[in-house]
């Protein structure tokens, strides 16, 4: 079984930043991708981020692509999210997740473990 844990969320004003950490344990495969992925009440869960194992491959959604950045730090365990810039439409519960591959996909069924999320606000 593997845990994921995020942690960082909270409310911050437009143009604020804010970091995510999604920490991995139990039993992680030896190589996984990450992803992170939103959803705004009423609507359904996008895709936002995903980094392949080694961290050579990111791949971004066009709303946040230029204002957030994936990465990860294998030996730790854990992936972040740089989130600048941010815009009120930016709020939503952010999920990490984690595929048995070295690969990133942007599709969520392609990912097999969930962190429980963690609440984003931006107020504007």
């Amino acid at each position: 079984q593997v845990q994921l844990v995020e942690s960082g969320g909270g409310l911050v004003q437009a143009g604020g930043s804010l970091r995510l950490s999604c920490a991995a344990s139990g039993r992680t495969p030896s190589y996984y991708a990450m992803g992170w992925f939103r959803q705004a009440p009423g609507k359904e869960r996008e895709f936002v981020a995903a980094i392949s194992w080694s961290g050579s491959s990111t791949a971004y959604a066009d709303s946040v692509k230029g204002r957030y950045t994936i990465s990860r730090d294998n030996a730790k365990n854990t992936g972040y999210l740089q989130m600048n810039s941010l815009k009120a439409e930016d709020t939503a519960v952010y999920y990490c997740a984690a595929r048995p591959s070295g690969t990133a996909r942007e599709v969520f069924r392609e990912y097999h473990y969930w962190g429980q999320g963690t609440q984003v606000t931006v107020s504007s």
